[in-house]
């Protein structure tokens, strides 16, 4: 016999004692929701077999009174707040009965789909509820419900997209969040050249939460959902510098991970370089370690060769190549074990074999790894004849044909000079070359000048202390300043050139150019030494005869800079030269004038000297020494962005180690490090976050000093609330409180 059809009298007797407990039973736990959902499903269709004749038609009662029971069950969790787990798993239970319910009937004009579009459009009413819990639960339902909806028809989706682009723009953050993810789902099958005219993309609108929305699990929810595609990737790039660690780690795990990325080199060199200088700079250690796993997949895509993976960087002009390939070292020990220097490595040398050579002995060397690179390093003789070699083919380039070739062969030069600096020259055999080769090769004029200092640490390494390193470098400029011209023999110990005709504008520029290059060899020498002035009385002669001339040189502006530099870098040697000169780079720095290249590097020598010597000594014969303060108030009012970043650097180093105490100088830098003008200043900015916590954080006295300053500051900025992006009053106070906490003093 056929099974009898329900009577309307199931509808009212029966079907409200059923559903509630079916309900009542997903509400403790997800365990049962697939029974509890194939069960709702069935009371659904018997209702859907209740109909009524009407004169109209047929009335589909039953489906109705399923639908009302239905939403009044969705109805009780509305108002229930977010973190509540009845409720959710509720949300969980309505998810999966519509996707289940969608795909046993993907039919139009059915039961399901009308019960579906019934649902829906209930709790899209409930959008602009003012209960936030309510907005929350209905924005929650909704996108929860999208990937089960199936088709929808054109009024359903035009309304749906509306209601989750107002809730993205909810002032409740776990409202917005919700709001993201549902727009995620609906975008992915969004196709934008069928947008109405006016119509935002909605991969705008979760690009702009992801850049723009103050709330963190906003962004991250927008992180989340957003697709790894060529628009978005550069917004994605953006959130490594985002405030929040978590955002970020996720960022390296997830959007830059092997899963979403599967090749880095869909990324620019600039980009890729960026993202690991984040991530491997990024204070949180679980940001750093995520970057270095992004790393290890990215080796990965590489098939594990070390090689293939430094081409994805610019190990030529960069130091980002450098920290991704110690990661690799570290956190990948397969790597490091698998490298052979044998003699094939070094028949061909690119510029990333170089590198990899220069950077596994540095590792070696600081990781008390000797026992490996004796292992993999040829001997310091070979070393040298190779070195030699490369050095040639860089002589034999031309540079005005290819430039970057040059580059390339000069870059690989130079990180072999780096891999000599760090081997073991007791071999004596070995060590006469590698000195005889240095020697020979900064004497050259052909020399470019990235290789100088690298040629100086060479000498530096292998001469007897610094006084026979002076020795070596006074002969070295006296020998590229005479050459074989004309020379003045008034002092046997210290032949001098005869000066160029005036009239042989050529002769001169050759001869300015021989001044340069001696000024940039004295300058890569001052930089490593340290014995007293007086002991080295052999480096006189260079003073008077290239570095103070260079000085006075108004004709040569590079000649100038490159000599003030070297009589800055003599003055940090010997107080009493500094003394009597600190005058001349006062002068320098107020005669400027536009010059902003030259008032950084002179404002550079002036703040140094004020470090390294006694400041009452040092400014004796300038000035008073209670005018420094307004010296360097002064310098903290500098027009131009570097400058002024040079000018706060100097100064905050002053003031960290205690040699300048003076509170309107301190005021000065907090006000600096609040001004919108400032904002842009990356530079200043990252060093006063630094400085002015640790400043009040090492000393109860530079507390106390705070706290003078303190009222002057909030009453600057109280004034000045109104100016366009200005930080907010309370964000000052807030900081410069916790700067003041006396429990945080060390």
């Amino acid at each position: 016999m056929a099974p009898t059809r329900p009577s309307v009298d199931y509808l009212t007797e029966t079907l409200p004692s059923v559903v509630p407990p079916i309900f009542d039973q997903a509400q403790g736990t997800t365990a049962n929701h697939r029974k509890n959902i194939v069960q709702l499903r069935k009371v659904q269709e018997k209702c859907a077999e209740i109909t009524e004749k009407t004169p109209k038609g047929e009335r589909l009662v039953g489906e109705r009174a399923f639908s009302s029971i239905f939403i009044d069950m969705v109805n009780r969790i509305l108002p229930v707040k977010k973190g509540v787990g009845v409720a959710d798993r509720i949300v969980k239970f309505v998810a999966g009965y519509v996707t289940y319910i969608t795909e046993q009937d993907a039919e139009d004009d059915t039961m399901t789909s009308r019960f579906v579009a019934k649902l829906l459009k209930h709790l899209l009413a409930g959008m602009e509820a003012k209960d936030k819990n309510v907005r929350f639960r209905v924005t929650l339902l909704v996108a929860s419900l999208i990937n089960g909806l199936g088709e929808v028809d054109d009024d359903m989706y035009q309304l749906l997209r509306h209601c989750l682009i107002e809730r993205s723009r909810d002032k409740e953050a776990v409202v917005r969040v919700q709001a993201a993810v549902g727009l995620a789902k609906l975008q992915s099958g969004e196709d934008e050249d069928d947008l109405e005219e006016g119509q935002e993309p909605l991969s705008q609108i979760l690009l702009d939460l992801l850049r723009y929305d103050p709330a963190v699990e906003v962004r991250r929810a927008a992180v989340y959902n957003l697709p790894t595609a060529p628009e978005t990737l550069p917004h994605l790039l953006a959130r490594t510098r985002d405030v929040d660690p978590i955002l970020r780690r996720t960022v390296f795990m997830g959007s830059l991970g092997a899963a979403h990325l599967p090749d880095a080199r869909v990324l620019s060199i600039a980009q890729r370089e960026n993202v690991v200088q984040n991530g491997l700079g990024d204070r949180d250690p679980t940001v750093r370690k995520a970057a270095a796993a992004m790393l290890g997949g990215w080796l990965d895509q590489a098939d594990g060769d070390v090689l293939q993976l430094l081409t994805r960087f610019d190990v030529v002009s960069s130091n980002v190549a450098e920290d991704a390939l110690i990661s690799v070292l570290v956190t990948r020990p397969e790597v490091f074990d698998g490298i052979e220097l044998d003699d094939a490595w070094w028949t061909s040398l690119t510029p990333e074999k170089a590198f990899l050579a220069r950077v596994f002995t540095e590792y070696c060397v600081n990781n008390n790894k000797t026992n490996r690179l004796e292992e993999v390093m040829p001997v310091v003789t070979a070393l040298a004849f190779k070195i030699q070699d490369e050095y040639n083919k860089l002589v034999g380039l031309n540079v005005d044909e290819d430039e970057d070739k040059v580059t390339e062969q000069a870059f690989i030069v130079g990180e072999l000079l780096r891999v000599a600096v760090n081997l073991d020259y007791a071999d004596e055999i070995g060590r006469r070359k590698m000195f005889q080769l240095a020697r020979e090769m900064i004497s050259q004029g052909s020399l470019p000048e990235t290789l100088i200092p690298r040629c100086m640490d060479v000498l530096s390494k292998i001469t007897n202390g610094e006084r026979d390193l002076i020795r070596l470098i006074v002969d070295v400029v006296t020998e590229l300043r005479v050459g074989d011209g004309d020379v003045e023999t008034q002092d046997p110990s210290r032949p001098t050139r005869v000066p160029a005709p005036a009239d042989d504008p050529e002769a001169r520029r050759r001869e300015a150019l021989i001044d340069y290059r001696c000024l940039l060899i004295c300058t890569s020498l001052l930089e490593r030494v340290n014995s007293p002035w007086q002991d080295n009385t052999v480096f006189h002669g260079l003073l008077h005869d290239v570095i103070i001339p260079a000085v006075r040189n108004k004709e040569e502006l590079a000649l100038r800079d490159q000599g003030l530099i070297c009589l800055g870098l003599c003055c940090m040697i010997d107080q009493s030269m500094a003394t009597d000169t600190f005058v001349l780079f006062m002068q320098q720095m107020n005669a400027a004038g536009e010059d902003d290249e030259l008032r950084g590097k002179v404002m550079k020598i002036v703040l140094d000297l004020l470090m390294v010597h006694d400041i009452a000594t040092l400014v004796a014969k300038t000035m008073s020494v209670d005018a420094v303060p307004a010296l360097l108030s002064h310098m903290l009012q500098q027009d131009v962005p570097e400058v002024l970043a040079v000018a706060v650097e100097g100064v905050a180093k002053l003031m960290l180690a205690g040699m300048v105490t003076d509170a309107t100088v301190l005021q000065h830098l907090v006000l600096l490090y609040f001004h919108p003008d400032t904002a842009d200043n990356q530079p200043l900015r990252q060093c006063l976050s630094y400085f002015l916590p640790v400043y009040c954080y090492s000393s109860s006295d530079n507390q106390r000093r705070m706290l003078e300053v303190f009222p002057l500051v909030f009453a600057n900025f109280a004034q000045n609330e109104e100016e366009e992006d200005a930080t907010p009053v309370a964000q000052i106070g807030l900081m410069m409180v916790d700067w003041l906490d006396p429990h945080k003093a060390v």
